[in-house]
C-alpha cells in the first residue's frame, strides 16, 4: 500500500504532461471553435467542459482568457495597420465635399434659367396656336349659323319653355323641331346632336314632372292630417246641426248634408228642407272644398304630360303603386297611441284626409284611380284599422278614454260613410269595444266597491232627524212600517254601504248608457245591452267583492251578520233598479226578449258564503278554545267542577248567538233568533265542539288516561249538554241540539258505569243503550286504560281484585277486538 502511494505521489514524466499539453489545447480548441460558432447548439458544448477532468472548468478559464488575449492583439494590429489609410481618406472626402456644393449650385442656376427661358417660348407658342384655331372656328361657326339661324332660335325658344315650366309648349316646340328645322339642316353635326337630344328633353320633362309629383305626394301626406281633421269636423258640425233640425221640425222632413271636401256635396235623398236658404248659407260657411286645403295641380300636370307622351298608364300604375305605400304608411300607429285620445285623433284625422283626397282625384281626374281601386284601398284599410283598434282598445283601462275612442269611432265611420266607403265593419267593431268599455267600467266600480266595503263601519245606519231619515230613503228605496213607526233617533237595519252600492250601480248604468249614444240603436237593443252590463256588474264584479270581502281575516261574525242582512236589503232592491233601466229606455218589462237582472242569485250566493263563513269562523274559534284545554290525563279524581276553558267556550257562545237576534229569517224578515242561520251555526257549533272533544280523548298521542281524568271529562261534557238545554237559540224541537252530544254521553256511560256486559250483549240492536259507541272507539280508549296501574293505578279502590278487573278487561279487550274485525270484514 504504501508504495502505491508513493507512486501515486510522484510527479509525471515531462513527455506525458507534453502529450497531456497538447491533447488539452487540442480539446479546448474544438470547444473554443464551437463556442464562437453562431448556429451550433451551446448547451452540449458547456456541458461537456463541466462533465471532463476535474479542475476543467478552472483551467477553460484560463485558456478562455489567453485566447481572448490573443483575440485581442490581433484586432489592435488589424486597427494600427489601417487606421492612416482611413484618415487620409477622410481627408480628401472633405476637400471633395466644397467642390461638389460649388458645382452642385451652378447646376441649379443654370437650369433654372433655361426653365425660364424655353416657358416664355412655349407659351407664346400656345398662344399663336390657340389664335389661329380662334380664327378659323369664327369663320366657320358664322357660316354655319347663317344657315342654322332658324333651328337655334327654335331650340332657344324650347330653352326658355323649359325654364318656365310651359312643359306642355316645349312638347309642341320639339315637335316642330323634329318635322320642320331639323330636317333642313340635317347633313350638319349639331343638327343630329340636337335632334338625339329631344327624347333626352322628353325625359327630362317626365322626370321633373315625375318630380313635382313626387313632392305633391310627400306634402299631401304631411297635410293628410289636416285634411281629415277639417273633414271629421265638418262630420261632427252637420250631425250637431241634423240633431238641431230634427228637434225643430221633427224627423223625416229634411235632407241629410254630408260633408264633402272634393267640391260634390254627398246627400241621403229625403225630403228637402222647409228653410232651404237657411241650410245654404249654413253649407256656404261650412264646407270647404279640396282645393282650398290642397294645391292639385302637380298631379293634373304631370298626368297631361304622361298623356301626351304617350305613357299615361306608366304614370297611372307609379301613381297608384305610390298611393297604397302612404296608405300602409298612415294604417301604422304610433306605439302609445292607446295612452291619449289625441293619439287616436291623429290616426283616424289621417286616414280620413287619405281617403278625401283620393275621392277628390277619382272625381277629378279621368281614370288615374278608378272605384275599383278605391273600394280595395278601403277594404285593406278597414281591415287595418279593424285590427289596430281592436289591439290598441285591449290596452286602454280608462273608461273615459274608451268613450272618447267610441265617439271619434263614430264620427270616422260618418266621415267616409259620407264619401260612399262602406263602415258597416266598424260599427260592428263598436260592439266588441262596448265589451271593452264594460270591462274598464267593471275594474273601475271594483275599485269603487272594494271602497264601500273598507270605509264600512258594519253598523246600523244611526237616524237622528226625520231629515236625515228622508236623506237614506232618497238614495235606497228602504221601507219597512214598523221601522218608521219607530221615533227618532232610530237604526236602520243595514249599513251604511248599502245605499252606496245602490247608487253606484246606478252611475254604472248611466256610464253604460253613454257608450249606446250615437249608436242608431233601437231601445230595445240599447236596454238589452244596459240590462247585460249590469247583470255583468252584480253577477261577477260586485259578487266578487262580496267574496272577496267575506273570506277578509279581520271580519267578524258581527260583520258577518251585518253583511248578511245589507245582501238581504240589496236583493229586495234589485227590482227598483229594473224600474230604473225601464224609465230610461222606455221598453216594457213584458216584453218578450227583455233580459231580467241575476241580482237575486247574487245577493243569494253572497249571503250564503256569509253563512258559511260564520260556520267556519265558529269552529275556528271553538278550536281556539280547545286549545287551551290542559287535562291531567293521570288524575286519580275530578276537581268537581267543570273546566275553566269550556266555560270561556260556553260564555262564548252564548253571547256570539246573541247577535244572531239581528239576522233575518226565512221569510226575509227582521228579528228572529229561530232563524235558519242561527239555527245552523248552532248546531254547526254542537256538533264541532263534540267531534272535537271525542278526538282529544281519542288523540294517539294520548296514551294513558285515568278514571279520575274520565270522570272530569264527563263533567265537562255535562256543561255542553246543559247549554244544549238551555236553547241558545229558539226553533230547535225538543232536545235535537243535545243530540250533537249523544255519542260521547253514550261513550262517557260505558266507561263510567262500567256496563261491558250490557254492551256486548245488546251490540248491534236497535235498543241498545250504547247504540252510538262504535266497538272501535270503546277499544282505542279501553286500550289506554288497560295499564295504567303500572304509573297510576286507576283501580285503587279495587285493590284487592285487580289480578280479577285486568283478567275482565284483556276479555273486553279481545270480544271488542272481535267485533271490529268482523266489521271490517
Amino acid at each position: 500500500m504504501a508504495s502505491k502511494r508513493v507512486h501515486a505521489a510522484l510527479p509525471d514524466p515531462p513527455c506525458q504532461r507534453q502529450d497531456d499539453n497538447e491533447a488539452e489545447e487540442k480539446v479546448f480548441g474544438n470547444i473554443f471553435a464551437e463556442l464562437e460558432s453562431v448556429t451550433l447548439p451551446l448547451g452540449t458544448t458547456l456541458r461537456s467542459i463541466y462533465n471532463d477532468q476535474p479542475n476543467a472548468h478552472k483551467r477553460f478559464m484560463e485558456k478562455l482568457d489567453a485566447r481572448i488575449r490573443n483575440h485581442d492583439r490581433e484586432i489592435e494590429k488589424m486597427c494600427n495597420f489601417h487606421h492612416q489609410g482611413f484618415v487620409d481618406a477622410i481627408t480628401e472626402l472633405l476637400k471633395v465635399r466644397t467642390d461638389a456644393e460649388k458645382l452642385m449650385s451652378q447646376v441649379t442656376d443654370t437650369n433654372r434659367r433655361l426653365q425660364e427661358a424655353g416657358r416664355e417660348v412655349t407659351a407664346q407658342k400656345e398662344e399663336v396656336i390657340r389664335c389661329r384655331i380662334q380664327q378659323r372656328n369664327m369663320t366657320t361657326t358664322v357660316e354655319k349659323l347663317q344657315l342654322c339661324i332658324p333651328v337655334l332660335e327654335m331650340y332657344s325658344k324650347l330653352k326658355e319653355q323649359l325654364e318656365s315650366r310651359r312643359y306642355y309648349a316645349a312638347l309642341k316646340t320639339m315637335e316642330q323641331l323634329e318635322k320642320v328645322y331639323i330636317p333642313r339642316v340635317s347633313q350638319y353635326r349639331f343638327c343630329q346632336i340636337m335632334a338625339e337630344n329631344l327624347p333626352i328633353l322628353r325625359e327630362e320633362i317626365k322626370e321633373i314632372s315625375m318630380s313635382d309629383l313626387k313632392d305633391f305626394l310627400e306634402s299631401i301626406r304631411k297635410h293628410s292630417d289636416k285634411v281629415g281633421e277639417t273633414a271629421m269636423r265638418q262630420a261632427q258640425q252637420h250631425r250637431t246641426f241634423n240633431s238641431a233640425v230634427v228637434r225643430q221640425a221633427g224627423v223625416g222632413h229634411y235632407t241629410k248634408p254630408l260633408y264633402a271636401l272634393n267640391g260634390l256635396t254627398h246627400t241621403h235623398n229625403s225630403h228637402t228642407l222647409d228653410d232651404d236658404a237657411e241650410y245654404d248659407d249654413y253649407a256656404d260657411d261650412e264646407i270647404l272644398t279640396a282645393q282650398d286645403l290642397v294645391d292639385f295641380s302637380p298631379v293634373y300636370r304631370c298626368l297631361h304630360i304622361y298623356t301626351v307622351l304617350g305613357d299615361r298608364e306608366t304614370f297611372e300604375n307609379y301613381y297608384r303603386k305610390q298611393r297604397k305605400k302612404q296608405a300602409r304608411l298612415v294604417l301604422q300607429p304610433q306605439a302609445n297611441m292607446h295612452e291619449t285620445v289625441e293619439g287616436y285623433r291623429r290616426y283616424f284625422n289621417q286616414i280620413v284626409g287619405f281617403f278625401v283626397v283620393e275621392d277628390h282625384i277619382l272625381h277629378a281626374t279621368q281614370g288615374l284611380v278608378t272605384r275599383a281601386f278605391t273600394d280595395e284601398l278601403w277594404n285593406m284599410a278597414l281591415s287595418k284599422i279593424i285590427a289596430v283598434l281592436r289591439t290598441h282598445s285591449s290596452y286602454c283601462e280608462d273608461p273615459d278614454l274608451v268613450l272618447e275612442l267610441k265617439n271619434l269611432i263614430v264620427i270616422f265611420a260618418d266621415t267616409l260613410q259620407g264619401f260612399g266607403f262602406p263602415v258597416n265593419r266598424l260599427f260592428d267593431l263598436l260592439f266588441e269595444v262596448r265589451d271593452q268599455y264594460n270591462e274598464t267600467l267593471l275594474k273601475k266600480w271594483a275599485l269603487v266597491f272594494r271602497e264601500i266595503f273598507e270605509l264600512d263601519n258594519y253598523s246600523p245606519i244611526p237616524v237622528e232627524t226625520e231629515e236625515e231619515y228622508k236623506l237614506v230613503v232618497s238614495r235606497f228605496p228602504f221601507h219597512d212600517a214598523e221601522v218608521e213607526k219607530q221615533d227618532f233617533p232610530k237604526k236602520l237595519p243595514m249599513s251604511q254601504s248599502v245605499p252606496q252600492i245602490y247608487m253606484q250601480v246606478k252611475e254604472f248604468i248611466y256610464a253604460s248608457l253613454k257608450f249606446s249614444e250615437s249608436l242608431h240603436r233601437s231601445s230595445t237593443e240599447i236596454d238589452d245591452m244596459l240590462r247585460k252590463s249590469t247583470n255583468l256588474l252584480l253577477t261577477r264584479t260586485l259578487s266578487c267583492c262580496l267574496q272577496n270581502l267575506i273570506k277578509k281575516p279581520h271580519i267578524g261574525l258581527t260583520e258577518l251578520v251585518q253583511i248578511i242582512i245589507n245582501t238581504t236589503h240589496l236583493e229586495q232592491a234589485c227590482r227598483y233598479l229594473e224600474e230604473f233601466i225601464t224609465n230610461i229606455t222606455n221598453v216594457s218589462p213584458e216584453t218578450v226578449h227583455t233580459t231580467r237582472l241575476y241580482g237575486l242569485s247574487t245577493f243569494k250566493d253572497a249571503r250564503h258564503a256569509a253563512e258559511g263563513e260564520i260556520y267556519t269562523k265558529l269552529n275556528q274559534k271553538i278550536d281556539e278554545f280547545i286549545q287551551l284545554a290542559d287535562y291531567e290525563w293521570g288524575m286519580a279524581e275530578s276537581d268537581g267542577r267543570a273546566s275553566g276553558y269550556l266555560m270561556d267556550l260556553i260564555n262564548f257562545l252564548r253571547s256570539t248567538f246573541q247577535v244572531f237576534t239581528h239576522l233575518p229569517n226565512n221569510n226575509n224578515e227582521h228579528p228572529s233568533m229561530s232563524g235558519k242561520v242561527a239555527q245552523t251555526a248552532c248546531m254547526s257549533a254542537c256538533k264541532h265542539l263534540s267531534t272535537s272533544l271525542m278526538q282529544m280523548l281519542l288523540d294517539t298521542e294520548l296514551k294513558q288516561i285515568s278514571m279520575g281524568a274520565i270522570q272530569q271529562f264527563n263533567l265537562d261534557v255535562i256543561q255542553c249538554e246543559l247549554f244544549a238545554s238551555s236553547e241558545p237559540v229558539p226553533g230547535f224541537q225538543g232536545d235535537t241540539l243535545q243530540l250533537a252530544f249523544i255519542d260521547l254521553r253514550q261513550l262517557l256511560d260505558l266507561f263510567m258505569v262500567w256496563d261491558w256486559s250490557t254492551y256486548l250483549a245488546d251490540y248491534g240492536q236497535p235498543t241498545s243503550k250504547y247504540l252510538r259507541v262504535n266497538p272501535a272507539t270503546a277499544l282505542a280508549l279501553l286500550e289506554k286504560m288497560k295499564d295504567t296501574n303500572k304509573k297510576n293505578n286507576i283501580f285503587s279502590q279495587f285493590r284487592k281484585n285487580d289480578r280479577d278487573k285486568q283478567k275482565l278487561i284483556e276479555t273486553v279487550v279481545k270480544q271488542l277486538r272481535s267485533l271490529v274485525s268482523g266489521m271490517s270484514s
